[in-house]
C-alpha cells in the first residue's frame, strides 16, 4: 500500500484526489498540503478524506510513512518542491508545467537520477484513448512521414481569470496559455514528432488587460527533411475546440478521428484512396482499449511504475523536452527571428531569470485575490472524441 500526499489544494488537486481514489487496494492518502490551510481542510472534507492537514511540503522531508507525492501547486514552485521531496528519495508525480525553465528541469532530472525515485510530469492527455491510437498509428507507419502537423489549444478564459493572486505574471505563472494551457498540446506534439531544428513565433495579448502575459500565440516548427509543424495556443477561442491533425505522405489523421487519404492521378490531382482508409481505421479499430483514463490512466502508470520498479511512460526527460520547445516558442516570439534548437546551457533562455528578463509585459496585474468565484468546476482539455454538435 503506497502512501501518498498531495501538496496544493487548489482546483486541479481534484483531478489527483479522485484518481487516487479509484486504487484503494494500491494506495491511501494520508496527508494534504496548502500554504492556506483552510483550504487543505476543505478539500479534505469535500472528498471525505481521513488525513493530516500541513501548511507546508517540507513536514513531508525525513518522513517515512510517505511514498508518492503529487506537486499540484503554481509552476513557480515545482523546481524548489520536487528538488527536496526527489532528494528526500520520495516518488514524486508534478502537475504541468513541469517547470520554469530548462536549467529547473534538469535540477529536478538530476535530483531524480540521484535519488532512484520515480518521477513523473503530468500529462494526461496520453492517457486518451484518441490520442493513445494516434500516437500508435502514427508509429505503424502507414501514414508514411508527416509532412505537416497542425495543433490547435484552443481554449476560453473569462478577464477575471487571472484576477488569481498567481496568474497573469512572468515571475509567478512563467508563462501565458503558451505554457499552461497549451503544454498538454505541445506535449503531445514533441511525443508523437520530437524535437524540430528551428521555431518562428508571435505572441499577444488580445483580450486580458490585467495580465503581463501572452493570451495567444501561433508557432511554426520545422523538422529535419522541410516537415512543419503550426501550434496556435490561446485563451480567446469560444468553444475550446482542441485538435491534432498530422499530414503524411499517403494520408491525413487527426484527433478527433478523422481519417483521408490520396493517390495521385497521371497529371498529379489527387484521388481518394479507399483502400487505405479501410486500413487506416481497421487498424485504429483493433487497438486495445484503456482500462483507466486521464489522470487516472497516468495515476496508474505511476503506481504500476513503482510497484514494478519501471519506468513511467512520462519521465522527467519527456516534460523538458515539452518545456524545451515552449522556450524555443517564447524565445522566438520574444526576439521577434527564428530560434534554432536544442537550446543551449549558456543561452540566457535557459534560465528563469533570462526568460524574465526578455519577457514582454503586455499589460500590468491590476488585481490579485487569494481565490475566485465559487465555481468548482474546470475545464481539462478535450477528450478528443467526436467533436460536439450544437
Amino acid at each position: 500500500m503506497l502512501r501518498v500526499a498531495v501538496v496544493g489544494t487548489g482546483n486541479i488537486s481534484a483531478a489527483h484526489v479522485n484518481a487516487y481514489l479509484a486504487f484503494p487496494e494500491r494506495c491511501r492518502i494520508t496527508a494534504v498540503v496548502d500554504m492556506y490551510p483552510e483550504k487543505a481542510k476543505a478539500k479534505a472534507k469535500q472528498f471525505g478524506l481521513d488525513v493530516e492537514v500541513l501548511d507546508s511540503h517540507k513536514l513531508l522531508l525525513g518522513r517515512s510513512d510517505i511514498d508518492l507525492v503529487s506537486v499540484c501547486t503554481p509552476p513557480f514552485t515545482h523546481a524548489c518542491i520536487c528538488v527536496d521531496l526527489l532528494n528526500d528519495r520520495k516518488h514524486v508525480l508534478v502537475e504541468k508545467p513541469m517547470a520554469a525553465s530548462l536549467e529547473e528541469c534538469d535540477r529536478m532530472n538530476e535530483a531524480a537520477a540521484r535519488s532512484g525515485t520515480v518521477f513523473s510530469v503530468v500529462a494526461q492527455n496520453r492517457f486518451r484513448e484518441p490520442i493513445m491510437n494516434l500516437k500508435h498509428v502514427l508509429d505503424s507507419g502507414l501514414i508514411g512521414r508527416v509532412l505537416h502537423a497542425q495543433i490547435d489549444s484552443y481554449w476560453w478564459r473569462g478577464h477575471c481569470y487571472y484576477d488569481l493572486w498567481w496568474r497573469g505574471l512572468w515571475s509567478k505563472e512563467v508563462g501565458g496559455c503558451t505554457l499552461n494551457h497549451a503544454v498538454h498540446h505541445i506535449d503531445m506534439l514533441g511525443w508523437m514528432m520530437g524535437l524540430p531544428r528551428r521555431a518562428v513565433a508571435l505572441l499577444s495579448n488580445a483580450a486580458h488587460d490585467n495580465a503581463e502575459v501572452e493570451d495567444i500565440s501561433v508557432a511554426a516548427l520545422q523538422y529535419d527533411r522541410g516537415s512543419v509543424a503550426q501550434v496556435t495556443s490561446s485563451v480567446i477561442h469560444h468553444g475550446e475546440e482542441q485538435q491534432l491533425i498530422f499530414q503524411g505522405e499517403r494520408a491525413r489523421i487527426s484527433a478527433p478521428w478523422n481519417v483521408y487519404a490520396s493517390t495521385s492521378k497521371d497529371n498529379g490531382f489527387p484521388q481518394r484512396n479507399p483502400a487505405l482508409e479501410e486500413e487506416l481505421h481497421a487498424f485504429y479499430e483493433r487497438l486495445p482499449r484503456l482500462k483507466h483514463t486521464g489522470h487516472e490512466g497516468q495515476i496508474d502508470n505511476v503506481l504500476t511504475a513503482i510497484e514494478t520498479g519501471t519506468a513511467p511512460l512520462i519521465t522527467g526527460v519527456d516534460g523538458r523536452m515539452t518545456i524545451e520547445l515552449i522556450t524555443a516558442i517564447y524565445q522566438a516570439g520574444f526576439q521577434q527571428k527564428a530560434v534554432e534548437l536544442p537550446i543551449a546551457k549558456d543561452d540566457p533562455m535557459y534560465t528563469a531569470e533570462g526568460i524574465l528578463a526578455s519577457a514582454p509585459r503586455f499589460y500590468e496585474k491590476t488585481n490579485a485575490v487569494v481565490q475566485l468565484g465559487s465555481g468548482q468546476d474546470i475545464s481539462v482539455g478535450s477528450d478528443y472524441g467526436q467533436k460536439n454538435k450544437p
